[in-house]
């Protein structure tokens, strides 16, 4: 069972660096690299336990966070302060902190230009008229959407919840259940709770076949737009709902 992660808006293992940056609220100049590199971790555990993607570029940068936090807790000798007291020696972070910045100004003009072009497609030029006599336009709030790494998350803590330990052998037994029987079961306990749960709520069960195919199920709920994921504020619980 895979399933790969691959979102118009986002994608790839800067795009999860950028997400954690975001939602842990860290100074992107600043990065503290024990919390950062933790986090990436315990993140890829989950997309291992998930199948999600291929995890090869995601690994790639996980070596490249351990390095640079290894290289800062290394001892200053006297020679070494002297050179970092004068400006002359770079921050291990450097390299990672230029990335960062090229990556999230290309994501920021793709977004852009992304919306630019959604704002184009439901209009069209004309002569400007009198539009007084209609009133005030209505203006509508969307709230925000959550990603999927978010849920990945959610489901990091919801393994750490349950102390699930992965057995060192496995075995091949037939799936009792498909993607579609749970949606329809998800669906229905969402209405048996008056169409909103928590999300540690739809995971019953502590197989991790079962947890996996929760949580796929889930995913594609979401795709067809039959349900909605939200979050009140931050590190809070999520919250699922239908649309």
């Amino acid at each position: 069972m895979s399933y790969s992660v691959k979102l118009e808006v986002f994608e790839g293992p800067l795009d999860l660096l950028l997400h954690l940056i975001n939602r842990l609220e860290i100074d992107i100049y600043d990065i503290p690299m024990a919390e950062l590199t933790q986090q990436y971790i315990e993140h890829l555990h989950a997309m291992r336990v998930l199948r999600l993607d291929e995890l090869s570029e995601y690994l790639v940068l996980a070596a490249t966070l351990l390095e640079v936090k290894s290289k800062m807790l290394l001892p200053v000798n006297e020679e070494e302060a002297f050179i970092e007291e004068f400006g002359y020696e770079e921050d291990p972070r450097e390299e990672l902190i230029a990335r960062l910045m090229e990556y999230r100004k290309f994501k920021e003009a793709a977004n852009s230009l992304r919306e630019s072009a959604a704002y184009r497609d439901e209009h069209f030029t004309k002569e400007p008229e009198d539009l007084t006599d209609y009133g005030e336009p209505l203006v509508t709030e969307t709230e925000d959407q959550l990603n999927v790494f978010d849920l990945i998350g959610a489901f990091q803590k919801m393994l750490h919840r349950k102390k699930l330990k992965l057995p060192l052998t496995a075995s091949i037994t037939k799936s009792e259940q498909s993607v579609g029987d749970k949606m329809s079961s998800i669906m229905s306990k969402l209405e048996l709770c008056g169409g909103e749960c928590d999300f540690h709520a739809l995971f019953e069960t502590t197989t991790v076949p079962e947890l996996v195919l929760t949580f796929l199920s889930l995913l594609e709920l979401m795709k067809l737009q039959e349900v909605k994921v939200r979050q009140n504020n931050n590190f809070e619980e999520l919250r699922i709902s239908l649309i």
